[in-house]
């Protein structure tokens, strides 16, 4: 159970009292924000087929808020301005320029007052110069100067790379890869099994950032044959930001027609439970009888080794 509180092991009662304070009730709809509009990847077939996943589990009403494109002119940006208020939780699938000092300053106070936030894949990429943003997300797609790393070894304890030692971020070749539970009991994971093959997707490695109080559910291997650090690198986290919960969840790449991360089981359920247990601190949705195993990738609407 890899927590990491300014470099040191937080108590297991803080992290329950963390877990269990939650915002929404079960049995009410959970309100969900998704926010795209720029990303160096397909944001365009990924916001798709993601809110559909939350919305056919019945537990979620999803809206979308889409930033305008990138070299926007002053007042399209003064368009944007979602009111975070409305949700329990906000689901960022952005990667690009910074929002507007007021949007930014909003969804600080969201999640500082309770207010869940996820993080997909290349949206831990976004807002290098951006503080409170670093501190939820912990670990960022960020140089080797900017802060320090963490991996786990082998008997699940962190390892801290101090800043500026080391690889900085990035990824080798895109490919299937076991995911591991590091904390099979966090209800985001319970009930799951301990290690399950994750569909092709880029594996996230020397990751960057402040890394305070982040505690580490699943890693992968980065194995130095396909390009990676030969460590066990986060690959699912949450961080306590005020009275909310932050969840970051790198994987799920898409590049051009090329979506299968996204229809991973795997992913689609804990990016689910992830939502919920963000929003509510609780998670009451099922594992599927289709979750995939350590030697089968299972997609949705068909299996494949």
């Amino acid at each position: 159970m890899p927590t990491i509180s300014k470099h040191l092991f937080a108590f297991p009662c803080l992290a329950l009292a963390i877990g269990l304070a939650g915002t929404v009730g079960a049995a009410e709809p959970v309100k969900v924000l998704i926010i795209d509009g720029q990303n160096n990847h397909n944001w365009q077939a990924m916001t798709p087929p993601i809110k559909k996943a939350l919305e056919d589990t019945g537990r979620f009403t999803v809206d979308v808020a889409t930033t305008p494109p990138a070299k926007s002119d002053e007042a399209a940006w003064e368009r944007f301005h979602p009111d975070f208020a409305k949700y329990d939780v906000v689901m960022s699938n952005y990667n690009g320029e910074r929002w507007p000092e007021p949007v930014e300053k909003s969804f600080e106070e969201f999640v500082k007052n309770g207010g869940g936030a996820v993080i997909v894949h290349a949206a831990n990429n976004a807002f290098e110069g951006w503080g409170a943003y670093n501190d939820m997300i912990g670990l960022g797609w960020r140089g080797a100067d900017f802060g320090d790393r963490v991996t786990v070894d082998d008997n699940g304890k962190p390892v801290i790379t101090p800043k500026g030692e080391g690889p900085g971020a990035g990824h080798g070749a895109p490919h299937a890869y076991k995911i591991r539970a590091q904390d099979p009991d966090h209800p985001i994971l319970k009930g799951l099994p301990r290690e399950w093959l994750h569909a092709k997707d880029e594996l996230y490695h020397g990751q960057r950032g402040p890394a305070k109080n982040m505690h580490i559910l699943a890693t992968a291997y980065s194995d130095k044959s396909k390009g990676g650090t030969g460590a066990n690198e986060p690959m699912l986290w949450t961080i306590p930001y005020g009275k909310g919960r932050v969840v970051t969840d790198v994987m799920g790449h898409t590049s051009g027609d090329d979506i299968i991360a996204i229809r991973c089981v795997g992913f689609l359920t804990t990016l689910e439970r992830a939502t919920e247990w963000a929003a509510t601190g609780q998670v009451t949705l099922p594992a599927p009888a289709d979750f995939p195993n350590a030697e089968n990738v299972s997609l949705k609407g068909e299996e494949t080794k």
